[in-house]
């Protein structure tokens, strides 16, 4: 649950979830995967425009948000970018330390983010136009009750065989229910089963091609927001 720390393999110099047998992020180029399947899935960073608020199910590393966060950079829009990620397992500071540093043009953001951000803190402000909210325990309970609603979220749970706990239809469905109207979600999975409960929940669902050696993603913007 959410006070259990992340538990940890290492495969050339890639973490791998102990608890679901599966990778933080490619073993081929984490910061590209990002990039490929989180951005330009959401359709990053041209959506950037005022204030902006991005959710996550799946913290991990922080990967995806530094990745977010030097492109909210780069782009130099006016406002306020909010980044709001559910995670049950917090990986541990050194942990983070370890996996980060194979990033070497994302050290400065990570720098930060370290200094700032620990587990159960809270929302943090990293920087004046940036918010961070890491909201812990068993997204099936806490997004629900989460006030927020999102402009684009990162379906970045592990794989859907080895952690189905994220990519339930109920949270699937909550995804959409925090989501604002015309908003987007993008994964690294092309599962059917992910791909019709997205479009019970309201969704239009897309598959484009992935990355790497993975065919296909998923993309799917809101239509039927309430």
């Amino acid at each position: 649950m959410a006070d259990q720390t992340a538990i940890l393999d290492w495969k050339d110099g890639v973490p791998i979830a102990t608890r679901f047998d599966d990778p933080y992020y490619s073993l081929e180029n984490g910061l590209a995967e990002t990039a490929h399947v989180f951005l330009a899935g959401n359709d990053l960073p041209a959506r950037f425009d005022g204030d902006f608020h991005i959710g996550e199910l799946g913290f991990g590393t922080g990967l995806n948000l530094l990745v977010t966060w030097a492109a909210w950079e780069k782009a130099g829009q006016p406002g306020t970018l909010h980044f709001t990620s559910f995670e049950a397992y917090p990986m541990a500071q050194p942990d983070m330390v370890e996996a980060l540093h194979h990033f070497p043009t994302l050290a400065p953001y990570a720098r930060t983010l370290l200094d700032k951000w620990t587990p159960e803190i809270g929302p943090v402000p990293l920087t004046d136009t940036l918010i961070l909210d890491v909201i812990t325990g068993d997204a099936r309970l806490t997004l629900p009750a989460w006030d927020g609603k999102a402009d684009a979220w990162y379906l970045d749970g592990f794989s859907p065989a080895k952690n189905p706990e994220l990519w339930e239809n109920g949270l699937l469905q909550a995804v959409a229910q925090h989501t604002k109207p015309g908003g987007t979600a993008a994964t690294y999975s092309a599962a059917g089963h992910i791909r019709r409960s997205l479009a019970e929940a309201g969704f239009t669902v897309r598959r484009i091609p992935g990355y790497g050696r993975k065919r296909h993603m998923t993309r799917a913007v809101l239509t039927d927001a309430e």
